[in-house]
């Protein structure tokens, strides 16, 4: 199953890095970017995550709530927050469930060699928890992702 614009996303979502249970729920009346990385700590990600991190209050200011996803652990997730100073929540999605139901769970080639990753990927949801836009792989720049989601909803 792969998710696309105009449905509604998974009721529970996982567990953050606080082994807390996040659910759709939790953000009823309020938008949300949730978005999906490969792995904590890689210079990719890190980018991505530190230019949320430095536009958190623009895009809280503009009604979004941010929700990062990769499949690395709670302490992995609870590492990548206090070194970066992260002031949103990660799921740990070890089990791959929500990667997988996202359709963002794919083979990908480095150097040659073919293996099973995440593909970086972000769904900008409604109040109603319903995906109202999905930003692929090509089109998310890392170190100014935040202000591409800006740009694209003003």
């Amino acid at each position: 199953m792969t998710l696309k614009v105009g449905d509604k996303i998974p009721a529970v979502l996982g567990i953050n890095q606080d082994g807390i249970e996040i659910k759709a729920s939790d953000y009823a009346g309020k938008k949300l970017v949730l978005y999906f990385y490969p792995k904590d700590s890689t210079p990719g990600c890190t980018a991505e995550a530190c230019n949320f991190r430095d536009n958190f209050y623009e895009l809280r200011h503009a009604g979004y709530e941010i929700l990062g996803v990769s499949v690395d652990s709670e302490s992995s997730h609870k590492k990548f927050i206090e070194k970066q100073e992260l002031p949103f929540p990660l799921i740990a999605d070890t089990d791959k469930k929500l990667v997988e139901t996202f359709g963002v769970w794919a083979e990908k080639t480095l150097a040659g060699r073919k293996y099973m990753g995440t593909l970086r990927t972000t769904f900008l949801i409604n109040e109603e928890s319903v995906i109202e836009k999905i930003i692929g792989p090509k089109e998310i720049m890392t170190k100014e992702h935040a202000e591409q989601i800006l740009d694209m909803i003003k």
